[in-house]
């Protein structure tokens, strides 16, 4: 099945729906940190998996790992290798400087199973170099959201994974949020602007709510509404799919509060800053990258 790459670099397939019952499958989680628990948490409220069936490895003195997933109903282990022989479906959720220490492990058993990768800065190449040969990789940049469903995730398949093993991580990670495929180049911007982007809005809701309080809220009611705000104005952009500088200019009225606050945030350089700050981490993305392929 070909692929079209279209002007914008997204990747379109026509794929035949495979009604892969995802309810089924053993995931098995390599590192038990944060966005493994964040994904697990997903996976479990989108009704797609069950505790039960996960399994993660976790370092003996993260205990704070090893209770999170023990209040999800799942086990953890402190080596490898009986995660790789439980899942159906292996999550890579390690740190970028341990990937070289893990990965061999699967040569042991000559393991073929999907191994989904959220190692930041591994490349596919990388990847299929040190795992048994053929063996199906997908990597993937999800971010933290996926924790209540609003997550925002891609995903660039390797030379040996399958239309099967892109539907499954298809299916797995829209079940949190949103899914798209794109062709790896993409992954480092993507980690920059999706990845890291949730704390660059986390900084903008405080902003707002302090505003809130200095002109008289109360501290809770302004962060709930600066919060929803926040929520609104991204539903709108997906769902009416207008240019968010026509919905900006739908809310500012001639001569009114909307256009003086924009006026005061373009003196400010918001833009600016957020371009620069999208910048400045895919920059280091491709550091951390560059890095992690000559280790």
């Amino acid at each position: 099945m070909s692929d079209q790459l279209l002007a914008d670099g997204e990747v379109k397939k026509s794929r035949i729906p495979l009604n892969i019952d995802t309810n089924m499958l053993k995931i098995g989680f390599l590192g038990g940190g944060k966005m493994a628990q964040a994904l697990a948490k997903g996976l479990i409220r989108a009704g797609l998996s069950k505790g039960e069936m996960m399994l993660a490895s976790c370092l003996p003195t993260d205990t704070g790992s090893i209770e999170t997933f023990k209040e999800m109903k799942s086990n953890t282990v402190f080596t490898n290798v009986p995660v790789i022989d439980h899942g159906d479906v292996l999550i890579l959720s390690v740190k970028p400087q341990v990937v070289p220490k893990v990965l061999p492990e699967f040569r042991i058993h000559d393991n073929k199973k999907l191994l989904i990768s959220i190692a930041m800065g591994v490349s596919l190449a990388s990847l299929e170099k040190a795992l048994p040969k053929e063996t199906p990789v997908i990597r993937v940049m999800p971010n933290t959201p996926a924790l209540v469903g609003c997550g925002a995730t891609v995903f660039a398949r390797g030379k040996y994974a399958s239309d099967k093993d892109a539907e499954i991580t298809e299916k797995l990670f829209s079940a949190v949020g949103i899914c798209e495929e794109v062709p790896e180049t993409f992954i480092d911007p993507v980690t920059a602007l999706a990845g890291s982007g949730p704390a660059y809005i986390y900084m903008v809701i405080e902003a707002m709510a302090d505003g809130g309080v200095k002109m008289g809220l109360t501290r809770p009611i302004a962060y709930k509404l600066a919060a929803q705000t926040v929520l609104g104005a991204g539903t709108m952009v997906l769902e009416t799919k207008l240019h968010p500088g026509q919905l900006k200019d739908d809310v500012s009225s001639p001569a009114g509060s909307t256009i003086t606050g924009v006026h005061q945030l373009e003196k400010h350089g918001l833009r600016s800053a957020i371009i620069t700050a999208v910048e400045a981490a895919t920059l280091r993305c491709k550091e951390v990258s560059s890095q992690t392929e000559k280790n």
